[in-house]
């Protein structure tokens, strides 16, 4: 879907009747969305990120979202508080930014649709055999599902680069392992819950792993060390071990 481009004012109505404004901090407002994890969601959150990033108001630092939340940071140094605190000056200013360009029927885009490339060898996929067990799946089903969707970002945390997607196919839903493993390697490929992720580099954790990719998911030397981010798409592939280690000699010779 990248490239596509979405009209501001076919979700202008909603942002008005969806959208809460709470106060984190000196520095920081909240929009709220919802509750509901969900592509809809999600998208309207998206469209608040580029629509402010795009008008920024003195102060304006940057905007971090999430699920169904888009956290707004800014200088309260930098802000008018002429008629009102600086809170309620900053969410005036955001209503307004919102409302113009929604009347203005501004276009914004999709993110990157990112092809993943998983080996779900039985040597990466460590927790395949389980789950099959657990899910009564054959484990070639559970990769011909994980593998049918395309996932959206909804968020990026718990370490650096790791990007929380979804949705899963329902028949994957799982619960996250009872004992989290102290090392889980550089990218493996989980599930948990209705999402996946990939971890970016060695780290504990307790998604149940069923494949591993030899793409560098976060690399601090790059510019940009992020591969994925919030409102890019995934698609994972199916390959075999020998494709997995030519592709990792590959990503470690240009290192």
């Amino acid at each position: 879907m990248s490239g596509l481009f979405v009209w501001i004012d076919f979700v202008f109505s909603l942002y008005m009747h969806e959208i809460s404004f709470i106060s984190l901090s000196e520095k920081a407002i909240l929009l709220s969305f919802g509750n509901s994890i969900d592509f809809n969601t999600h998208e309207l959150v998206m469209h608040a990120k580029q629509t402010i990033e795009k008008h920024p108001f003195p102060g304006f630092i940057e905007t971090v979202p999430a699920y169904n939340s888009l956290a707004v940071f800014y200088s309260p140094g930098k802000i008018d508080r002429s008629k009102s605190s600086i809170a309620e000056s900053v969410k005036d200013q955001l209503i307004q930014i919102l409302a113009t360009a929604g009347q203005q029927n501004e276009e914004l885009f999709y993110q990157t649709k990112h092809i993943i490339p998983v080996c779900y060898d039985e040597e990466f996929g460590i927790d395949l055999e389980e789950l099959s067990e657990q899910l009564h799946l054959p484990k070639e089903e559970i990769i011909r599902l994980h593998t049918s969707v395309t996932y959206k970002v909804f968020m990026t945390g718990f370490t650096p680069g790791f990007a929380y997607m979804g949705i899963l196919d329902q028949q994957l839903f799982t619960k996250r392992k009872a004992t989290p493993r102290l090392n889980i390697a550089e990218g493996s490929v989980a599930i948990a819950g209705n999402q996946t992720g990939i971890y970016p580099m060695s780290t504990p954790g307790g998604w149940n792993i069923i494949g591993r990719t030899a793409l560098k998911i976060f690399d601090k030397e790059n510019k940009n060390p992020f591969l994925l981010k919030a409102g890019d798409e995934v698609q994972f592939v199916a390959i075999t071990k020998q494709e997995f280690h030519s592709l990792a000699s590959v990503s470690n010779h240009e290192q």
